[in-house]
């Protein structure tokens, strides 16, 4: 018999027909995210956004993905329950089209990390604090890759995109000053 390697993937699963646009989940990423925790709330530094259009009704959770150069050429609209929403109100991409998922102070994308944590919290805290259970946590088990592919940090991609746009030096007088007390 042979068994094939499994790993865990961890999902926050939406139901935009229940996202009442409270923006609850924004407040308490911000708070669990803030140095030191819960310090501070500022929606900017959340990892989480809930894209509004009050006019049409809609409200869509959606959390902070990979970081993306450039922007994308879509701008499909669909249809959903009879709403329409834009390709940009489902992306979790970081990217120079807007400003969500940036980080206000340097400048370095914001990626979700399902509020990783010692000891590690049950779900994550957008879930937790989500009274209209728009945001659902899950668990399933998946099949690994065979061949384990080789991934960039986060850390490397943030900076060399910020190299890129801004130069070695610029970065560098940034986490100068970001490091002093």
């Amino acid at each position: 018999m042979n068994a094939r390697a499994t790993k865990i993937v961890k999902e926050i699963k939406v139901d935009i027909n229940k996202c009442t646009g409270c923006r609850a989940c924004e407040m308490a990423c911000s708070a669990f995210h803030a140095k030191p925790k819960y310090s501070s709330i500022n929606p900017a530094r959340s990892r989480i956004r809930v894209v509004t259009d009050e006019l049409n009704d809609e409200y869509v959770p959606i959390r902070a993905g990979d970081y993306t150069p450039s922007e994308c050429n879509g701008r499909h609209i669909y249809t959903i329950n009879g709403k329409q929403y834009s390709e940009c109100s489902f992306c979790g991409a970081s990217c120079p089209s807007r400003d969500y998922f940036i980080e206000p102070d340097s400048g370095l994308p914001l990626k979700c990390d399902m509020c990783e944590s010692v000891p590690a919290l049950p779900e994550p805290m957008c879930v937790k604090v989500c009274g209209a259970e728009a945001l659902t946590y899950v668990e399933r088990e998946v099949e690994r890759d065979e061949k384990p592919q080789e991934k960039r940090g986060q850390i490397e991609v943030g900076l060399e995109s910020l190299i890129n746009q801004y130069g070695v030096d610029a970065v560098m007088d940034s986490l100068s000053r970001m490091s002093k007390p």
